[in-house]
């Protein structure tokens, strides 16, 4: 009879616990600066998500060594579903490159929220209007030409993925982030970067060069940026985001966040704030994102290696 009872017991207080929570704010770790993209994109959704879980849900920006910092933090936190993290591919790539020792499978994945497609950007003065122009510029004064980029990280992926296949050589400038990049090829202290549409007010403004975009077709929201592959460098990049929780959070717990983010991610208040981050949402619920993680890590270990960048 004991032993029964204790059965009962043990397996009433998961569900008590699940039923309660949130009874307290959750921690939502964003591993960059505010005003970054990942921010960016986080910032908007967090009230959602506040929404349908119905408790508190708030943002901490904990920046630093190419998102490292703020990944071993969630990953250290316990796992009770009060401190979730926003994540995105640099997951696999600081792993692969050896920049950190956090990697996708020390957390529980919860879902996938969007996909941003990347755009080589110049600073305005450079003398290119073309990808042609920088292909040809590059290959004349080979390691010159600078590209401000988190080492490590999808913007260090991007331009070096360019860099292979148009047989060129870039030199890499290490900056923390979106924001202290972007503040560097305003200035015109590196001449190329990693960014996005969101950046196009900058570029019809003068201030920035769109050169091409990382997809397969034009985007309709700037249709004269042409993409990569139709100027004859066949790269296609986006960088995904989505929502982890430190390994061992109950499944319960995990079960109540994934139908929340579901339902915040059908809010049409967020696509309407990722169409404003050059972004498009791409809900994964939990199992299929699991999925896409495993074959994306093996596609960022692949691209390592082949680029020359591959420490483990």
């Amino acid at each position: 009879m004991k032993k029964l009872i204790a059965g009962l017991v043990a397996a009433v207080l998961p569900l008590a616990a699940t039923a309660a929570y949130p009874d307290r704010p959750v921690k939502l770790i964003v591993p960059w600066a505010a005003g970054g993209d990942t921010d960016n994109i986080f910032r908007p959704f967090a009230p959602l998500l506040q929404k349908h879980l119905g408790g508190t849900v708030v943002i901490a920006n904990i920046g630093g060594a190419s998102g490292t910092k703020g990944a071993k933090e969630a990953k250290d936190s316990p796992a009770d579903g009060y401190t979730l993290y926003a994540v995105h591919d640099y997951i696999h790539s600081t792993y692969w490159t050896g920049v950190a020792d956090v990697n996708y499978t020390d957390f529980e994945p919860i879902c996938m929220l969007s996909s941003t497609a990347s755009v080589l950007t110049a600073s305005p003065k450079t003398p290119w209007h073309s990808l042609k122009d920088l292909i040809a510029d590059a290959k004349k004064r080979p390691g010159q030409i600078t590209v401000g980029a988190t080492l490590g990280s999808t913007s260090h992926f991007f331009p070096a993925l360019i860099e292979k296949t148009a047989g060129v050589k870039f030199k890499y400038v290490s900056y923390e982030g979106l924001a202290p990049r972007m503040n560097a090829i305003l200035g015109g202290h590196v001449d190329l970067t990693d960014s996005n549409l969101t950046q196009k007010g900058k570029v019809e403004a003068g201030q920035l060069k769109f050169l091409g975009i990382a997809t397969e077709k034009r985007n309709p929201e700037m249709k004269d940026v042409p993409t990569l592959k139709e100027q004859g460098i066949n790269v296609v990049y986006d960088v995904n985001r989505g929502l982890m929780a430190p390994k061992g959070t109950p499944a319960a717990i995990l079960g109540k966040l994934e139908s929340s983010c579901q339902a915040a991610a059908k809010e049409p208040e967020f696509a309407k704030a990722m169409k404003l981050q050059g972004t498009d949402v791409r809900y994964m619920e939990r199992k299929q994102y699991v999925s896409w993680l495993k074959k994306n890590d093996r596609l960022n270990q692949d691209l390592a290696k082949d680029l020359g960048l591959l420490k483990r």
